[in-house]
């Protein structure tokens, strides 16, 4: 199985066919509208808005198994993204990262890349201090928390994931190199 072989849900509730992404890069991101990383939408949008038309894309999967920080409808959060952070990047339903009833797309992601390198002692408190109030990180692949971030190069290869502290202009490098 790879990355274009999955369909996930969009936030109307239609199919997309990852297969449509064949040949652009992509960011997966686990999203919530009321976490402490939510300004990253702004550092996000502006990475779609420079790459876009290079073959770049985002997919925003908004999640609230983490302390409830998305209890919107789906409706009411593409609203949120798009008045407040002007986003114009694609979103999907609602969705479980962890456990029984994650989405498959998450499970092959995890099972590509498992872990996530961690730069810098700020980062490695904050990842810390996370851990603690995770409780649906169950295992060492387990998304953490809201706003981490997989990187898909062209083959559907997942190239990189980046953990909720990596702000999104720390990735335009890596995605420029893959574009």
């Amino acid at each position: 199985m790879t990355f274009y072989d999955h369909t996930v849900k969009t936030n109307k509730g239609e199919d997309f066919d990852l297969s449509a992404l064949r040949g652009k890069v992509v960011l997966v991101v686990n999203t919530a509208t009321g976490c402490g990383f939510t300004p990253q939408y702004k550092g996000l949008e502006a990475l779609y808005e420079q790459y876009r038309d290079r073959g770049f894309e985002i997919l925003d999967f908004p999640c609230n198994q983490f302390r409830n920080q998305a209890p919107e409808s789906d409706a009411e959060i593409q609203q949120f993204c798009t008045l407040r952070y002007k986003t114009q990047f694609p979103r999907m339903k609602k969705v479980e990262v962890n456990g029984e009833n994650e989405e498959p797309l998450f499970t092959f992601l995890k099972a590509q890349q498992p872990t996530e390198e961690v730069k810098g002692l700020k980062a490695k408190a904050t990842l810390k201090a996370i851990a603690k109030l995770s409780d649906t990180a169950k295992s060492e692949s387990d998304i953490k928390w809201n706003f981490t971030k997989f990187l898909i190069d062209r083959e559907g290869r997942v190239a990189g994931r980046y953990n909720p502290t990596v702000e999104p202009k720390k990735l335009e490098g890596e995605i420029a190199a893959l574009l």
